[in-house]
């Protein structure tokens, strides 16, 4: 995704960005979980509140930027670099908005038509968007903003599956936009970033998607993407769905790595064959809870996917039970095993600047795998919503009370350490829009997943998520 780097193994990322935070004061104390009746007034505030931050995000000329600053005195300024995740957080919160009643029919058509021209004229290679743009003047971003570092012109697979995302449900949302959309995603072909399966070569020929590809040279990333229970699943549907990736590279997707080999812990399961393809069935267990690994650990890998394509709802059994588990591993990781009395670890700004990854480390396949160092990132909670409701509305409350991490004019900062007190200086598009998307499922259900319930989605996509059998 943007500001990451991908890491070898074909599962996981790791990331880079800038950033500083304020320290503060409060000490972080346990609060009770407790079941909820309604808060939908207090969620339309929260989303209110994030899409403003977005808006504030959003240039000119229509791309949303990487972040802004939310500390200081008067309008933030968006940052230089915008990716095409950014761009289409930006695409599905503002259709979220209108769904939602917070802008109407004539400001969405507006800002997407607005943005859909950006995209439009912004370089493309193969059909695909760069990973770094101007979001000021669209063009492509050589050297980094504030350090001048160069920056490689490279197509991510996993990045421009979320701009296609946020294309797809633009379209859907806009009618006027739809053969302009057709036109621009009709180039993007995902068997670009597709290796097909060799048996005879299972290594080199994986039968999975790349990292992406350096423009400058032609040269791909030397890892695929090998986890399935990791975000660039996205792009594997995507790929399924128009057709241009075969059905059967679902199968090849890991479930956890291969009993032999090394990983955060030897995973239990069974093979079976499925369409004609043999397929690990395996899973990990934290706290005597079975469920299917991400790479890392971090919440947004499981649970970024869903807020689009409907998983627990075709796999209520598989994809829903894993996604439930997932949950409570990072709730329990907060409340009981570190005992800081808060959860949910995701990739976020580092309170005191940067940008790293967070999770609950053994529910990750990566040996060395994401941390939570008492970072608690308020996206986490927005994505656990759907699988705890009342547990996700308390923490972020309590974030908002004992920390002062919720802005009435910008939604949630981006993360908080809670054994320091101390509260990020940012929000930032991606996990802003995260919790636009968390929110509008929850309000209004489906209002975001309609684009991806038809066509490929239904006929390629849905059958194989109901032959989905995790060993969990």
């Amino acid at each position: 995704m943007d500001r990451r780097t991908f890491l070898a193994a074909g599962a996981g990322a790791a990331a880079l960005s800038l950033g500083a935070a304020p320290a503060a004061t409060a000490a972080p104390r346990v609060h009770p979980l407790r079941p909820h009746t309604s808060e939908t007034p207090l969620l339309r505030h929260w989303f209110r509140a994030t899409y403003h931050s977005i808006e504030a995000m959003t240039t000119e000329l229509g791309l949303t930027a990487d972040k802004i600053d939310v500390s200081g005195p008067g309008t933030p300024v968006p940052s230089r670099q915008t990716s095409p995740t950014n761009i289409g957080c930006g695409l599905w919160s503002t259709v979220a908005a209108r769904g939602l009643g917070v802008i109407g029919d004539d400001a969405m058509h507006r800002r997407l038509a607005r943005t859909v021209a950006a995209v439009e004229k912004l370089e493309r290679h193969h059909g695909f968007w760069l990973n770094w743009y101007d979001a000021h003047d669209g063009s492509v971003l050589t050297s980094w903003p504030g350090t001048g570092d160069p920056v490689r012109p490279f197509l991510s697979s996993v990045d421009n599956a979320w701009l296609v995302t946020g294309l797809r449900i633009a379209a859907h949302a806009d009618p006027a936009l739809r053969p302009r959309v057709a036109r621009l995603l009709a180039a993007a072909d995902w068997s670009y970033f597709y290796t097909p399966f060799d048996p005879a070569d299972p290594v080199a020929r994986p039968g999975q998607l790349r990292g992406g590809f350096w423009t400058d040279t032609g040269e791909p990333t030397a890892h695929h993407y090998g986890a399935l229970n990791t975000e660039p699943r996205m792009a594997s549907y995507l790929g399924i769905a128009d057709g241009s990736i075969p059905s059967d590279h679902y199968w090849h997707l890991l479930r956890t790595m291969l009993p032999e080999h090394e990983q955060e812990q030897r995973p239990e399961g069974s093979y079976v064959t499925v369409d004609g393809i043999r397929v690990w069935q395996g899973h990990y267990t934290h706290r005597g809870r079975k469920l299917v690994p991400t790479w890392g650990g971090s919440m947004f890998e499981a649970l970024m996917v869903p807020l689009f394509v409907p998983e627990p709802e075709w796999s209520p059994r598989a994809w829903g039970a894993t996604h439930d588990r997932y949950v409570r591993s990072h709730i329990e990781h907060g409340l009981v095993e570190e005992k800081y009395g808060y959860w949910g670890f995701s990739p976020a700004n580092i309170p005191a600047g940067g940008y790293r990854e967070y999770g609950v480390d053994a529910i990750g396949m990566q040996v060395e795998g994401y941390n939570s160092l008492g970072v608690v990132t308020p996206h986490a909670s927005f994505l656990a919503l759907p699988h705890a409701r009342g547990a996700a509305i308390d923490n972020l409350k309590a974030l908002g009370r004992d920390f002062g991490a919720y802005d009435e004019t910008y939604g949630f900062r981006d993360s908080v350490d809670v054994r320091s007190g101390r509260v990020s200086d940012f929000v930032l598009a991606l996990d802003q829009g995260m919790i636009a998307a968390a929110l509008a499922q929850e309000l209004r259900p489906g209002l975001l997943q309609a684009p991806f319930r038809t066509g490929g989605f239904a006929s390629r996509v849905r059958p194989l998520l109901a032959k989905e059998r995790f060993s969990i």
